[in-house]
């Protein structure tokens, strides 16, 4: 199918995805429209870290001095066992020191992406609870796990619970001179925590556990029951958890990655086509890569169905193996007895005798430059 390039498109989804996709469209002059069932964009989440592959992106979108200020950079990741003892150390700013790590309130971002969407024309529309699906000439799924049109397009599928259970909060923070996402490790559970500056401090601990919990950012968790499934904890594990009064509870599923990702008509971007374990740190990345990409290639190609076609072949080798190394962190930060002692003495083997290493083994996510089409 051929359309002209000012031919209408439909984002149905105000998240990261749909935002970020809105703007690099609309900059590019296609006429876009966005739907969102919420009647305003709330705070929804907590933080995220935004690696260099989408700060290139943003800087790519004339938002880098405004990301910049929203946000706080991550200077090194700090890998440490339950006790808070160091187990590896990831120095990013010493090692990479070209490359933007970011820390940053998903609700600022979101305010962000919906400012620069609006500066470049597209239309949003807050409070439209999709309920059929429009017939227009493309239509883009930006609606997350539970996605109307990813069914459409692949099925009814069902996701596995991977037996573990997350939580998020905030707590008060004082701000820090020299950021870091610190990790810790325990049999069967992991804590993660970093700076986002205007006072606040983000806190993710996941823990194994046989029942579960719907997916969801916002369903109410027990703040008791955070700590005593951490109460074993050390390091600055028990004061933060001492300051947590609220706090979100969710149950972590696995999806496949999309079989397949548009028709010629419709598309799928962001967790609509590959939700993500929380372990990389990559979710809303690839959100904001997949954007770019789509937008690059109907940008450059007339024929709707062929950019389409390039958007997918683009977009699924590199999604499948993020997704794939998020699940193997999964498995590796929850390591028990004499696998968990060898695995920790190997990291502090590796950390010290090469401290790049474990930087660069991730090098072909950070470098990767999706502004390069």
């Amino acid at each position: 199918m051929s359309v002209p390039s000012q031919a209408p498109i439909t984002i149905v989804g105000a998240g990261i995805a749909g935002l970020t996709a809105a703007c690099a469209l609309a900059q590019r002059g296609f006429a876009v429209t966005v739907l969102e069932r919420a009647g305003q964009l709330r705070e929804v989440g907590a933080g995220l870290q935004i690696s260099p592959n989408a700060v290139r992106v943003l800087e790519a979108l004339g938002l880098w001095p405004r990301f910049r200020a929203i946000s706080v950079a991550s200077e090194r990741v700090e890998l440490a066992d339950s006790m808070g003892r160091p187990v590896a150390r990831l120095d990013l700013a010493r090692y990479r020191p070209k490359d933007r790590f970011r820390l940053v309130h998903r609700a600022r971002l979101v305010a962000l992406l919906e400012q620069a969407a609006r500066e470049a024309g597209a239309r949003i529309e807050l409070g439209h609870e999709v309920t059929d699906l429009p017939e227009v000439p493309l239509l883009i799924g930006a609606d997350g796990v539970k996605s109307r049109l990813r069914p459409l397009l692949n099925g009814i599928e069902t996701p596995f619970f991977t037996g573990q259970t997350a939580w998020r909060a905030l707590i008060p923070a004082e701000p820090d001179p020299t950021p870091a996402a610190q990790v810790f490790m325990g049999p069967g559970r992991h804590l993660v925590s970093y700076p986002l500056g205007n006072g606040q401090r983000n806190i993710v601990a996941v823990l194994e556990r046989p029942d579960w919990h719907d997916e969801g950012w916002s369903i109410p968790g027990d703040p008791a029951e955070l700590r005593a499934a951490f109460a074993r904890f050390g390091g600055p594990v028990p004061g933060w958890l001492a300051q947590v009064d609220e706090v979100g509870q969710w149950g972590l599923f696995r999806h496949p990655v999309a079989a397949h990702w548009q028709d010629g008509t419709r598309a799928l971007i962001g967790d609509a086509a590959h939700p993500t374990l929380p372990f990389l740190a990559q979710g809303a990345v690839m959100a904001i890569e997949d954007a770019w990409t789509l937008a690059a290639c109907l940008a450059a190609d007339p024929d709707q169905a062929a950019a389409l076609a390039r958007f997918e072949a683009l977009r699924k080798p590199r999604c499948q193996r993020i997704v794939e190394a998020a699940n193997a962190n999964a498995r590796n930060y929850h390591l028990r007895g004499p696998t968990r002692a060898v695995a920790h003495a190997g990291l502090r083997a590796v950390n010290r005798l090469a401290p790049t290493r474990l930087i660069e083994r991730f090098a072909w996510l950070y470098d990767h430059d999706p502004t390069a089409l």
